[in-house]
């Protein structure tokens, strides 16, 4: 039986936990708003960073407890739950960031299930050690805690109204990930009966191990966060787009194209296209076709590279962002900001986002679309006035 925990040990678990959650949650925020690679690179690196802060917290959690003989932790099953846990943080990720509300449900059960499922492969490396039994309840309470507070933590992070600031929300993950572990623990009876009289000795106790793991998992990141997150020139951010929740700068403005005046804009809506220029041509899978206009939904420049979304998918295009804008019938599209252009009517709700707005989307797959400071006035207006065009029946 455990004689008891080491609680420097469970209060280093918890915040390597946090920690973890944070930095995770932060990079997976950012994955909506990036592509191609840059968005491969951000889904590992949120995958990768919540994983191995959830599994670090979980190997800290069972140096903390004091064992009635000595233990050796297996090797294989150790780093299978890491790697499953890599695997379905990964996939959780992947479907929260697509900020869709079905998707989200998914999502949380797949993370829930999957840091249980997790917590109870670890488990079996002890199995040389000391035969293992569960309290039933304690397992049962032990998934529900997963599964539901990873649903509360996504949904704070990815689908409320007015998320919370992130450090409330990795506290939240994170305490709950500390919390399924040691409640499988409370209901976790070990029997070192058959195991050797004689106890080997360590070449490392179990505090430097801690510590060395923690110091892993914050190392690891450091390293994301440094290599992944944008960093803006100080000139830049006087005109540079909204703060998120946390008044961290958003990567938005990335670009190299320049912000046309609103008279240019207004000069390229003088005379509304044909049919044939309101078809923009987009590439998937290989694949050249068109769209038509009623089917974009928002436009976003990366870098040297213009992405169409159609309300699930985005396309990419070869035209720049500001050749899209004029071919695409005015005043239906509206550009919010140097990088983005959004269809007016699926436009959700405007709200405030630092000391500027976001435009959500009303999309199967949810997104956000950043507004410049100087612009959101403006586009409220053009809401307000394409709402009335549509009662009026007007096109």
């Amino acid at each position: 039986m455990p004689s008891g925990h080491n609680h420097y040990l469970v209060a280093l678990s918890v915040i390597v936990a946090i920690q973890a959650s944070y930095v995770g949650l932060y990079l997976a925020l950012r994955i909506s708003g990036a592509f191609a690679l840059h968005r491969r690179f951000l889904i590992a690196a949120s995958a990768i960073t919540l994983s191995v802060g959830i599994w670090s917290m979980h190997f800290i959690g069972m140096l903390s407890m004091g064992m009635a003989a000595q233990v050796d932790y297996l090797v294989l099953p150790t780093l299978v739950s890491l790697l499953l846990c890599v695997l379905v943080v990964g996939i959780a990720v992947y479907l929260a960031s697509l900020r869709s509300n079905h998707l989200l449900a998914v999502a949380a059960g797949v993370m829930g299930l999957g840091i249980a499922t997790m917590h109870y492969v670890g488990m079996i490396a002890l199995n040389a050690s000391a035969r293992i039994s569960y309290d039933p309840a304690y397992v049962t309470g032990s998934f529900l805690i997963a599964v539901t507070a990873s649903g509360l933590a996504l949904w704070l992070a990815f689908s409320a109204a007015r998320r919370p600031p992130l450090f409330l929300c990795a506290s939240f993950l994170g305490c709950a990930v500390s919390g399924m572990h040691y409640t499988a623990m409370a209901g976790t009876r070990f029997d070192f009966s058959l195991s050797g009289s004689s106890a080997a000795t360590s070449f490392i106790s179990s505090d430097t191990l801690a510590v060395i793991v923690s110091v892993v998992a914050f190392a690891i990141s450091g390293i994301f966060m440094l290599t992944l997150v944008p960093k803006r020139k100080h000139s830049d951010r006087d005109s540079a787009g909204p703060k998120d929740a946390d008044g961290n700068f958003d990567d938005f403005t990335d670009t190299g194209f320049s912000e046309p005046a609103p008279a240019a804009d207004a000069a390229a809506g003088a005379e509304p296209p044909s049919d044939s220029v309101k078809l923009l041509p987009i590439e998937k899978n290989g694949n050249r076709f068109h769209i038509a206009a009623s089917d974009v939904v928002s436009v976003h420049a990366n870098a040297h590279y213009t992405y169409v979304f159609n309300g699930r998918d985005d396309l990419f295009c070869t035209l720049s962002i500001s050749e899209i804008f004029e071919r695409l019938p005015k005043p239906a599209f509206y550009r919010t900001h140097r990088s983005y252009i959004v269809n007016l009517a699926h436009v959700g709700q405007v709200r405030k986002s630092g000391d500027a707005a976001v435009a959500e989307l009303d999309s199967p797959v949810r997104r956000s679309v950043p507004i410049s400071r100087a612009r959101v006035a403006e586009l409220r207006q053009e809401l307000a006035a394409h709402q009335a065009r549509r009662h009026s029946g007007v096109a």
